[in-house]
């Protein structure tokens, strides 16, 4: 992915000079309307793009505009399709999205491919006539379309003609990410969230450039997602959860349209059926697969490392077999997780039996497993990944076999952490993790022997053992997610905590809008946006 990046960075660099001789010729035209100065590189954009070149010009955008995207690439009018549906959420403008060209004079806004380029590389050359989102692909475009969508003012100017114009920062964005994977993981087996929450954490994943949500499908309190063909793991393993709640499950009718809402926004689902500790549910649900030697109980506390799948048992990867079967076939992706951490009840030499015996089976239905970073003490190639949380020694085995690693220490990475002894939520067994450091580290310094070269990307992980509902996910994931997709999108070397937490008061008007409950910080100069504090205070006390 460096190589991505710098080839990005390159063609960027390159078009530059062009397309601002393009935007000045652009200025010497005078519109009917004159627009106010604007200054594009104070807009509070997360992530941070690579390029930022102002203009001080505006695209007024108005019920006179258009999109327009490339004729007969179903990808493209897909994105149009998107964006038309953001500003209309915004603005209120139903804007037209058509292939081929606008009227002459008329304001549009384009949607234009250039294949040669990495695919989620973009620009964005804004002028007062036009808007020009150049994309590798329709995913490039769609990393644009964020970009786009936080350059919109909340409010029109209502100054500038007798019909509302909402004017648009001018001037030059090139822009790709630094990790190919950015990711953010949801427990739903601690406590079980519905399908309308998790699409509602994936719009505002997709909204930060966000490309990865790993879902922890199952665990000792229960089992999440169905299986034809072991129906008992969601008749029984279904039912409960962390405080004895109900429950839930999805069937696998919602699993798809989950799959497919996440595909719509360029999100890859990454299933994990953590094994073969965290098993509780699996084998309360059917007792064969029980390798503890103990009567199988409901579980509804929050201890870890109690249980395991008997592991010299044909039946169990017989079992594993058809779950990994059935979730891959509904799942285009190309990872499947198989947990392996905390399995505290299982031997070491059945453990690592265990891990071998998983691998072949994920790679037979064409997925590329990834595992906690424990699975690296196992003898696994290349192709697996490690996910670093805990164990810079597991983590460095795996370097030394080749594997790439997922960065999610446990310590700058867990969403579940609290913020201080204050906060209401989460835990905080590796650390308090205050906003500013979990903005102020980067993976590719954070542990002595893991290089930038190592890293396929990082992942924010959200354990729900104290959360039960959107507010209370929310409370935890923000303001920090943010700052973990800047992160994982933008060059270290541009990255400053006082800039950025700037940059991130302005998201108030956007967390309003969808209604995020998040935990006002007080390192977070949230300024400007003060107004706007009560509507959350009022409903967190």
């Amino acid at each position: 992915m460096k190589d991505s990046f710098k080839k990005a960075t390159s063609f960027a660099i390159a078009l530059l000079g062009i397309l601002l001789v393009l935007a000045c010729g652009q200025t010497q035209q005078k519109p009917e309307i004159a627009m106010p100065r604007t200054d594009l590189g104070v807009e509070p954009l997360i992530p941070k793009p690579v390029v930022v070149e102002p203009s001080h010009l505006a695209f007024g955008l108005s019920e006179n505009s258009g999109i327009f995207i490339p004729a007969g690439d179903r990808g493209f009018d897909g994105v149009g399709l998107f964006l038309g549906e953001k500003i209309a959420e915004k603005t209120g403008l139903k804007l037209p999205v058509n292939p081929g060209s606008p009227e002459k004079g008329s304001p549009a806004i384009y949607l234009i491919q250039n294949p040669s380029w990495a695919r989620e590389a973009y620009t964005l050359s804004i002028g007062p006539d036009s808007v020009r989102l150049v994309a590798g692909s329709a995913e490039g475009a769609f990393r644009g379309v964020q970009t786009l969508r936080q350059l919109i003012p909340e409010t029109p100017n209502d100054t500038l003609a007798d019909y509302p114009i909402w004017p648009i920062p001018g001037g030059f964005i090139a822009d790709a990410p630094r990790f190919a994977y950015r990711g953010a993981m949801l427990d739903v087996a601690r406590h079980f969230f519905s399908v309308e929450e998790v699409k509602k954490y994936l719009e505002v994943l997709a909204y930060y450039k966000i490309n990865v949500l790993h879902l922890h499908l199952t665990d000792d309190q229960g089992w999440r997602i169905e299986i034809k063909s072991w129906p008992r793991l969601t008749e029984v393993g279904g039912l409960t959860e962390v405080g004895g709640g109900e429950g839930g499950f999805y069937t696998q009718e919602q699993y798809r349209d989950l799959v497919a809402f996440a595909e719509d926004r360029f999100i890859t689902i990454v299933p994990e059926v953590d094994m073969p500790g965290h098993t509780n549910a699996a084998y309360v649900a059917y007792p064969i697969l029980n390798g503890t030697g103990k009567t199988p109980e409901p579980y509804t506390g929050t201890r870890v490392g109690f249980s395991t799948l008997d592991t010299r048992k044909d039946t169990v990867y017989s079992f594993i077999d058809d779950v990994v079967r059935e979730i891959t076939g509904m799942t285009p992706g190309p990872y499947f997780h198989i947990g392996g951490d905390e399995s505290h009840s299982t031997k070491p030499r059945d453990y690592q039996y265990f891990i071998e015996k998983v691998v072949p089976i994920v790679r037979k239905y064409g997925k590329i497993p990834i595992g906690w970073d424990e699975v690296a003490t196992a003898n696994l190639d290349s192709n697996t990944v490690a996910q670093f949380w805990d164990n810079e020694e597991n983590a460095s085995k795996a370097i030394a076999k080749g594997m790439k690693v997922l960065m999610s220490p446990a310590r700058k990475a867990y969403l579940d952490m609290q913020y201080d002894s204050l906060s209401r939520h989460g835990l905080h067994w590796a650390a308090y993790i205050p906003v500013d450091s979990a903005y102020t580290w980067d993976p590719a310094t954070y542990a002595p022997g893991i290089t930038e070269a190592d890293i396929l990307g990082l992942e924010a992980p959200l354990w729900s053992e104290t959360i039960s509902n959107s507010a209370e996910l929310e409370y935890l994931a923000f303001p920090r997610l943010p700052g973990y997709a800047e992160i994982g999108w933008s060059p270290a070397e541009g990255r400053s905590w006082e800039e950025y937490r700037r940059r991130l008061a302005r998201q108030l008007p956007y967390f309003r809008r969808m209604d995020i409950r998040f935990y006002p910080s007080a390192r977070v100069p949230w300024g400007v946006a003060d107004s706007l504090l009560p509507w959350y205070t009022a409903d967190q006390k």
